[in-house]
């Protein structure tokens, strides 16, 4: 268990400031980790140091890079973790917005910040990790970059099909991109001591409308979404020594959603 300690490691979040940046800053300081959460949005209360950082901006990353350099911080691991989703709420979907009629502004927005964005860290923090001969690099993705959306989860009785709600296409090409991204990335700097792991997640019970919740438990063989803090350790193992020999890999926890 020494080996998941993170003493004297610096690990980078993105999206810090979001509900699941919370949960891996908490868990990675832990650990004994420092933090660094990057965000649009304020910083969360934690004892991160927090940079405001739009990381779909190639300047703004560069200059972010710079700074913690001129700090002398290093950055040991990288967790990209930003995105733009349309969750499900006591309400449903916040967004309907339907394939057909899905604006090519949205499109470039969301997947802006969830792969480019992811992109551009890389390549900002990535080669000193492989300079030094050392360094993870975890990308958060999800169940749904391994299987296609079951769209009924999200139906409204009464309504006709074409305005029916539905995950809009973008969380399934991006946290796909992100599987890519992984890959390509663990087999680029494998030579050089760089690990590169996508964390491919299910859902977690926030709050989600009653027939969303069952009907999703239904298609989980553990009859449940995850619990808020259920994912903690998972973090931890893959920016840690303890997944030394684990690169290229989706660690998929989904509640076995898509053993099915």
């Amino acid at each position: 268990m020494e080996r998941t300690r993170l003493d004297g490691r610096t690990v980078l979040v993105t999206g810090g400031s979001g509900f699941l940046g919370q949960q891996w800053t908490n868990a990675l300081i832990a650990a004994g980790a420092s933090v660094v959460t990057v965000d649009v949005a304020d910083a969360a209360d934690n004892t991160a140091r927090h940079e405001r950082v739009d990381i779909t901006d190639p300047a703004a990353v560069a200059a972010l890079a710079g700074r913690l350099g001129d700090d002398g911080v290093q950055i040991d691991a990288l967790v990209n973790n930003a995105a733009l989703d349309a969750p499900v709420t006591a309400d449903g979907l916040t967004a309907t917005e339907r394939f057909e009629s899905f604006s090519l502004e949205r499109w470039e927005r969301e997947v802006a910040v969830g792969l480019t964005g992811a992109f551009l860290c890389c390549q900002a923090f990535g080669p000193a990790m492989a300079a030094r001969g050392h360094g993870a690099i975890v990308n958060i993705a999800s169940d749904l970059a391994l299987v296609g959306p079951d769209q009924n989860l999200y139906r409204v009785d009464g309504l006709p099909d074409d305005e029916q709600p539905v995950k809009p296409v973008t969380y399934s090409v991006v946290k796909s991109g992100l599987v890519g991204l992984t890959r390509y990335l663990a087999t680029y700097w494998g030579g050089r001591g760089v690990r590169v792991n996508a964390l491919c997640l299910g859902g977690v019970a926030r709050d989600q409308d009653e027939v969303f919740l069952r009907r999703i438990a239904d298609r989980i063989p553990l009859g449940r979404m995850a619990e808020p803090g259920e994912y903690a350790e998972s973090i931890v193992y893959l920016c840690s020594d303890a997944s030394s020999y684990m690169t290229g890999a989706c660690m998929v926890v989904d509640g076995g959603r898509t053993a099915w």
